[in-house]
C-alpha cells in the first residue's frame, strides 16, 4: 500500500477575544506613512477647532442673550457651504488634494487670528463674529471635499473601512476633548487666549501636510467647470443608495440638531462648564463607537444600518428634551452621538468603497452640502421654534420630526434600504 501524504498541519485555531473582534484596526497607521501624517496633523488642528466651535456661539450668546442670534450665526454659514462646497468638490478632482487642504488650513488659521483680534480689542463686535463665521465656513467648504477624498488615495482599498473608523476616532477625540477644554478655559484664561490656542494648533497640521507626498489628480481629470459639477449630481441621482445617504443625514441634522439651544440650556443648569459638557457629550458616544468599530467591515447592508441609526438619533433627541438636569441630558446626547457615528461610518464606507476616484471630490462636495447645511439650518430652525414655543418643545418636536423624516425617506428611496455591499 502506497504511503499516504502526511496530513497538513493547520496548527491551533486562533481564538480572538471580544475586544480583539470589535476594537478599531490600527493597521492603516502602521502601513501608510502619509495616513499617519494626515492623522496626527488633523488630530491636533481638530482639537483647536473644536475649542473655537464652542467659544464662538458662547461669545455670540453672551453679547446678544438670544438663542435666535446663535441660530442665525449658524445660518450665515449656509451660504458659502451651498456654493463653495460644490466648487471645492470640483477642485478636489482637478488638483492636488493635499495642497488644497493645506491652503484651506492657512485660511482657517487666519480666521482664528481675527477672532483673537476682535476679542482682545476689549469691545468685541457681534457683526465681526458673523463675518468671521462666514469666512470660516467658506474655507471649511473649500477644504472638506479634498480632505474626505484624500483618504482613499493614502491607504490601500482593503484598509478603507479601518482608515475611515480611525479618522472618525481622531475626529471624535477632538470633539470630546475640545469642547470640554473650552468650557474650562473660557472661564479661566478668557476667550481671546482660547482663540489663540486654536491658531497655534494649525502649525502641527501645516508641518504634517507639508511632509506628505503629493496627491496628483486622477489621470482622466478635467478642468473644474459647471458641467463637471453637474456630472457629479447626475451620478449621485443615478444611485438611490448615495442619494439616500445625503437625504437622511440632512433631514436628521435639520430636525434633530439642537446645538443653538445649548447655551440657553447650559445657562439653566450650570453655565460655561456645563456648556462644554453638552457640546462634547455626542462626541463621547461617537468616540465609544469608533473605538470599537472592528465590526464595520462585516456589515453588508450599510444603508439599512444607516436608516435605523438616524431614527435612533431622533429618539435620543426626544429624550434630551425631557431631561430636567445635567446628567439625563448628557446621557441622551451620548446615546445620540453613538448612533450618529454608526450612521456616519455606514455612510463613509458606502462612499469610499463605491464612488470612482475621478468623482470622489465632487461627491464629497455634495456630501458637504448635506452634512453641514443640515446642522446650520437646523440650528436656525431650533432657535426659531424656541423663540415661539419654548426650549423643551423646540428640542422634542425636532426629534420627533427626525424620526418621521427618516422613515419617509426609507420608503421613498428603497434603494438605500436594500443596499448590499456584497451584491454584484
Amino acid at each position: 500500500m502506497a504511503d499516504d501524504p502526511p496530513p497538513e498541519e493547520t496548527g491551533p485555531v486562533e481564538r480572538r477575544s471580544w475586544w480583539q473582534a470589535v476594537r478599531a484596526d490600527v493597521g492603516p497607521l502602521r502601513r501608510s506613512r502619509d495616513f499617519r501624517l494626515l492623522f496626527v496633523g488633523q488630530a491636533v488642528s481638530t482639537l483647536g477647532s473644536m475649542v473655537t466651535f464652542v467659544a464662538l456661539p458662547y461669545q455670540a450668546y453672551r453679547l446678544s442673550h438670544s438663542s435666535l442670534i446663535v441660530g442665525l450665526l449658524s445660518l450665515i454659514e449656509v451660504i458659502p457651504i451651498l456654493t463653495i462646497g460644490l466648487v471645492g468638490g470640483a477642485l478636489a478632482d482637478a488638483f492636488d488634494r493635499r495642497r488644497l487642504v493645506l491652503a484651506a488650513d492657512i485660511g482657517l488659521a487666519g480666521c482664528s487670528g481675527l477672532l483673537v483680534a476682535n476679542t482682545a480689542s476689549g469691545h468685541p463686535e457681534l457683526w465681526a463674529l458673523f463675518l468671521i463665521a462666514f469666512l470660516m465656513a467658506a474655507f471649511g467648504a473649500l477644504q472638506r471635499p479634498s480632505l474626505d477624498s484624500l483618504l482613499p488615495r493614502v491607504v490601500e482599498k482593503a484598509d478603507i473601512p479601518a482608515a475611515t473608523a480611525l479618522s472618525s476616532l481622531r475626529s471624535n477625540l477632538g470633539q470630546v476633548a475640545g469642547p470640554a477644554l473650552a468650557g474650562v478655559l473660557i472661564g479661566v484664561i478668557g476667550l481671546s487666549t482660547v482663540y489663540g490656542i486654536d491658531v497655534a494648533t494649525f502649525a502641527v497640521s501645516f508641518i504634517a501636510l507639508g511632509r506628505m507626498a503629493a496627491v496628483p489628480p486622477p489621470p482622466d481629470a478635467e478642468r473644474p467647470s459647471l458641467a463637471r459639477i453637474v456630472e457629479g449630481f447626475r451620478y449621485a441621482r443615478s444611485r438611490q443608495d448615495l442619494l439616500g445617504t445625503y437625504a437622511v443625514d440632512m433631514a436628521a441634522m435639520f430636525f434633530g440638531m439642537p446645538e443653538a439651544l445649548f447655551p440657553q440650556l447650559a445657562s439653566r443648569i450650570g453655565g460655561p462648564a456645563i456648556l462644554g459638557l453638552l457640546f462634547s457629550a455626542p462626541a463621547v458616544g461617537s468616540l465609544v463607537v469608533s473605538a470599537t468599530a472592528g465590526w464595520v467591515h462585516r456589515v453588508r447592508r450599510q444603508g439599512r444600518a444607516l436608516v435605523l441609526a438616524a431614527a435612533g438619533w431622533g429618539i435620543a433627541i426626544v429624550a434630551l428634551g425631557f431631561g430636567r438636569s445635567l446628567w439625563p441630558a448628557f446621557a441622551a446626547l451620548v446615546v445620540a452621538g453613538g448612533l450618529d457615528m454608526v450612521s456616519g461610518l455606514m455612510r463613509s464606507t458606502i462612499w469610499n468603497q463605491s464612488i470612482p476616484d475621478s468623482l470622489r471630490g465632487r461627491l464629497a462636495g455634495i456630501e458637504l452640502v448635506s452634512y453641514t447645511s443640515g446642522p446650520a439650518l437646523g440650528n436656525f430652525e431650533g432657535g426659531l421654534v424656541e423663540a415661539f414655543a419654548g426650549l423643551r418643545l423646540a428640542i422634542v418636536s425636532g426629534g420627533i420630526a427626525c424620526v418621521g423624516a427618516t422613515a419617509l425617506l426609507a420608503v421613498v428611496l428603497p434603494g438605500l434600504w436594500r443596499q448590499d455591499s456584497g451584491a454584484p
